[in-house]
């Protein structure tokens, strides 16, 4: 081999060498969760690598409450929070000076359920009775407290037990009268159970958005490129567990914690894939808010008592990072 030749094969060979790869950004979510089957998009980044793909190798934090991912947040743990409106109200009432960019689930998904024999139809009649939360910060909290004030009621008018993320035990051994949950925690309490029951729709008495992805507004300023990559890499496997909700059940059997009956994950998948769109997302893609909706929560939660001062949503919530529909895979 002539030796000039044997130079540019040595040089191609180290350009595309490992070494000379582009390096990753590290990203780290924090999430509101433990690593569940309905975050199965996030969770399988290892098999999809749609993150990987816009140069973001990710991690996942978890969580116990929307209120202790924007914790993770603000202590610098997590680039981002996987939280929910009412956690976030909560910290800018504080003085947490905070940004929400990408509007994950736009369908409210949070309920008080009761077993039918408790006689607990309306938020009323919870007066006096014993429920059950995830955690003091997490969503199921902060939407009880929303129910009991449309209702009139205090936090005080009812005995508040923490009975943990999967917490229909508690419900279905009589420790507790009604508990505060989801969609999906529904879903997977009555595969186990729960029984007859009425269930009280947060969502009748104000729709807000289930979850969103807030960051620092100084992020939001510094890292505009990296977030708009993130939020596009989120939309792509948002969009990969709509179209393949068989595939993502069947991952969530080794990726999730609960995830080891693949019928209830393809239940479970199914329910967060609905409560990922909306009219608005259908016209102007996934991620989108709605942000009369957002200000009409934060005015409700003015006038309930349940922060302190008014907000402007206007300066909290920015469309300008999520990706365009032009631009999904």
């Amino acid at each position: 081999m002539p030796p000039l030749r044997l130079l540019l094969v040595l040089a191609l060979a180290w350009l595309g060498s490992p070494a000379l790869a582009q390096p990753l950004d590290r990203f780290t979510v924090a999430g509101w969760s433990q690593p569940i089957s309905e975050i199965t998009n996030l969770l399988a980044e290892p098999d999809h690598g749609l993150f990987k793909a816009r140069g973001i190798a990710l991690d996942y934090v978890p969580g116990n409450g929307g209120g202790s991912a924007i914790q993770a947040l603000l202590a610098g743990q997590a680039d981002i929070a996987f939280t929910d409106p009412a956690s976030l109200y909560l910290a800018l009432d504080k003085g947490a000076d905070l940004v929400a960019i990408y509007n994950i689930y736009p369908q409210n998904v949070f309920n008080v359920v009761a077993p039918k024999a408790r006689g607990i139809r309306t938020a009323a009649d919870l007066r006096g009775k014993r429920v059950g939360v995830y955690s003091l910060a997490s969503g199921t909290r902060q939407h009880l407290l929303l129910l009991l004030a449309a209702a009139g009621l205090k936090e005080s008018d009812v005995t508040v037990e923490v009975t943990g993320l999967l917490n229909f035990a508690p419900l279905i051994q009589g420790q507790v009268d009604a508990t505060a949950a989801t969609d999906t925690g529904l879903l997977v309490g009555r595969a186990k159970g729960l029984g007859e029951v009425d269930v009280i729709e947060v969502r009748d008495h104000l729709n807000l958005p289930s979850d969103i992805f807030v960051v620092t507004r100084a992020a939001y300023e510094a890292k505009k490129p990296l977030l708009t990559r993130f939020l596009a890499a989120y939309r792509d496997s948002a969009a990969w567990m709509i179209a393949k909700p068989d595939e993502a059940a069947r991952l969530a059997v080794t990726r999730a914690i609960n995830g080891r009956d693949e019928a209830i994950n393809r239940e479970v998948i199914a329910l967060r894939n609905r409560s990922s769109v909306s009219p608005t997302t259908e016209r102007e893609g996934l991620g989108h808010f709605d942000p009369a909706i957002l200000q009409q929560g934060a005015d409700t939660f003015r006038q309930l008592g349940l922060i302190g001062r008014s907000l402007d949503m206007g300066r909290v919530v920015k469309s300008d990072l999520i990706p365009a529909r032009e631009d999904a895979r």
